[in-house]
């Protein structure tokens, strides 16, 4: 009997220290800004390298592909939770075949940003990023909202507004909640989760259009998420569900054909 307690006790004292790690350190788990994915792209288009001062003694490392301000639709692109801005030169390569102007930025913390990535923050700094383009002239009613990943969480939260010309949200997640309880079903997670990012509930409350882009072979969020937010969503809503995509989806010409129509736009 002795030998079962201390068993036990071991064991509960291990789950505590695990629960106790998880929560102190969950967004070293949640942001992985070192980590890098698609290196080596050649770049292929011209940009600005512009800092977007969010914060005091915070600016955000960022490019803007601008071609026409006062003609052409602008893309806000909020990049996922891994990697810097070089990691996503092959979907600008893509994205700067249409007629549009591109803003990206990095969120604090990523691509030598100061600051620590948290859900208020990356807000804030989204927040920034469109008063930024209002004051070059470009109102929210010509800017389209782009998150991949992470991001999708972000344009979601600013979608909400319903003054932006449209979102697209690609491999998006219906909250961080809901993806931690895939990775980690033994935890609590709706009592430790501090960043939340709860695009279940919020994308009720968007009327803009939205195109929902997803594979179906995503290994990181589940294709259902997608699906999920996609029911929830109001209408004018598209979507570009791919047999083949994994979480990085492939920009290939059907991807590409169906943010055309989505967009109205000319390549």
């Amino acid at each position: 009997m002795k030998y079962l307690y201390l068993a036990l006790s071991s064991i509960i004292l291990a789950y505590i220290i695990i629960v106790l790690f998880t929560y102190l350190y969950q967004r070293k788990l949640l942001y992985h800004p070192s980590e890098n994915n698609y290196t080596g792209d050649e770049i292929q288009f011209e940009y600005k390298e512009v800092f977007i001062e969010v914060d005091k003694d915070i600016k955000l490392k960022s490019w803007f592909l601008e071609k026409d301000l006062k003609k052409d639709k602008t893309i806000l692109y909020f990049h996922g939770n891994a990697g810097d801005l070089t990691n996503r030169v092959h979907k600008l390569n893509e994205l700067n075949k249409f007629n549009v102007n591109i803003l990206i930025i990095s969120w604090r913390g990523f691509s030598g940003n100061p600051g620590k990535p948290t859900e208020e923050n990356l807000y804030n700094d989204a927040r920034k990023s469109v008063v930024w383009l209002n004051e070059a002239g470009v109102k929210n009613k010509n800017i389209i909202l782009y998150g991949e990943s992470l991001g999708t969480g972000v344009a979601t939260e600013l979608g909400q507004d319903n003054s932006f010309a449209g979102i697209v949200l690609e491999s998006p997640f219906t909250s961080i909640a809901d993806a931690a309880k895939i990775y980690y079903p033994y935890l609590p997670i709706d009592l430790l989760i501090k960043d939340r990012y709860d695009s279940s509930k919020k994308i009720k409350n968007i009327n803009t259009p939205i195109l929902i882009m997803h594979g179906k072979k995503d290994d990181v969020v589940p294709f259902k998420m997608g699906v999920e937010l996609f029911d929830k969503a109001n209408q004018p809503k598209f979507s570009y569900f791919s047999e083949n995509d994994d979480h990085m989806m492939e920009f290939n010409d059907q991807l590409m054909n169906s943010l055309r129509k989505f967009l109205g736009l000319n390549a």
